[in-house]
């Protein structure tokens, strides 16, 4: 098994090598930008080191690790307009740097390219790795339209949150460790078993993304934090934080819907410290990691394979970033 810094340095150097065509400037410049701004790699490096702990060359599997950052990263461009976000991996976004036509162009062209990524495999792995692809694709874009309907909805339910970011964050994931296992021709058990790993290790990522966009340091996480306050997001803080209030607090964080200024990050933000939700948030996150490292325990892995999974899994609750 390679560390995590050589599968990122892998990553970094394949999408460094990729070819684009030299025209039209204006719709391939976004997209390599996009993809040398850099970012953690989580996901292409699920694809490999799964492939690996099953007895895979990792380079076997890098169109596919390629194709799921691809479609990451398309799904960003499209979000950051959507979110009007100005700042991503400590650089401004494709609509900031060009414009929101071009990000949403740019964008449906990474999503061509992932699934040409994603496709260039095996032809016995080709419709299994299509099928997962697409369907994982299809529950993004259902978690997108729930994320968008929460922001002009109060009612929204700690299980509907939980539900939407499966579909939003986590379903890639195991999109992503389910895909490794298919190509190094993993039984169906041990790809349930990989893809519910990343299942649980998706919603543990999204729920720490919560508490950096709140407490996170801006020159660490990449960009300002507080977007979610601004935007009004159903966070899993504010919904805890909603059912924990009394009605003074509940009063105070309704008045401040639709307003966007650094008094209503900071009056909320400290409705959440005095409601402890930052620590409520930390030990379902724990839970969580719990629940991903237990999907090891159903499949034979070396000891070194199973310490990368337990290792990669247990740093989402200390990451910055």
């Amino acid at each position: 098994m390679k560390s995590v810094k050589d599968y990122i340095e892998y990553i970094n150097a394949s999408f460094d090598a990729m070819s684009y065509p030299e025209q039209p400037r204006g719709l391939y410049d976004p997209i390599k930008y996009t993809m040398q701004c850099g970012g953690k790699r989580l996901r292409p490096m699920l694809v490999l080191a799964v492939a690996e702990a099953l007895g895979m060359k990792p380079e076997h599997a890098v169109r596919q690790a390629m194709g799921i950052e691809m479609f990451h990263n398309f799904t960003l461009l499209h979000d950051d307009v959507m979110d009007r976000a100005d700042m991503r991996r400590g650089n401004p976004t494709v609509h900031v740097r060009w414009n929101e036509a071009t990000a949403i162009l740019s964008g449906d062209a990474m999503l061509t390219m992932a699934s040409q990524l994603m496709g260039n495999c095996p032809h016995d792995k080709l419709h299994e790795v299509m099928s997962m692809f697409n369907k994982t694709a299809m529950e993004i874009y259902e978690g997108q339209q729930y994320d968008m309907d929460f922001e002009t909805r109060n009612d929204v339910t700690e299980s509907e949150y939980m539900y939407m970011i499966r579909l939003k964050t986590s379903v890639l994931l195991g999109c992503a460790c389910a895909v490794g296992a298919v190509l190094a021709d993993a039984s169906a058990p041990v790809v349930k078993a990989f893809y519910d790993y990343g299942l649980s290790l998706g919603l543990a990522f999204q729920l720490q993304d919560d508490l950096l966009d709140t407490y996170g340091d801006p020159r660490v996480f990449g960009k300002k934090t507080g977007g979610d306050i601004l935007n009004d997001k159903k966070t899993f803080l504010l919904i805890t934080a909603l059912d924990r209030a009394d009605v003074r607090q509940r009063a105070e964080i309704e008045s401040l819907y639709g307003k966007r200024s650094d008094d209503k990050v900071s009056r909320i933000k400290a409705i959440y410290d005095s409601l402890n939700v930052g620590e409520v948030c930390r030990e379902r996150i724990a839970a969580y990691i719990v629940d991903a490292v237990a999907c090891l325990d159903t499949i034979e892995l070396s000891e070194e394979a199973r310490a990368f999974f337990v290792n990669l899994a247990e740093s989402s609750s200390d990451r910055k970033s």
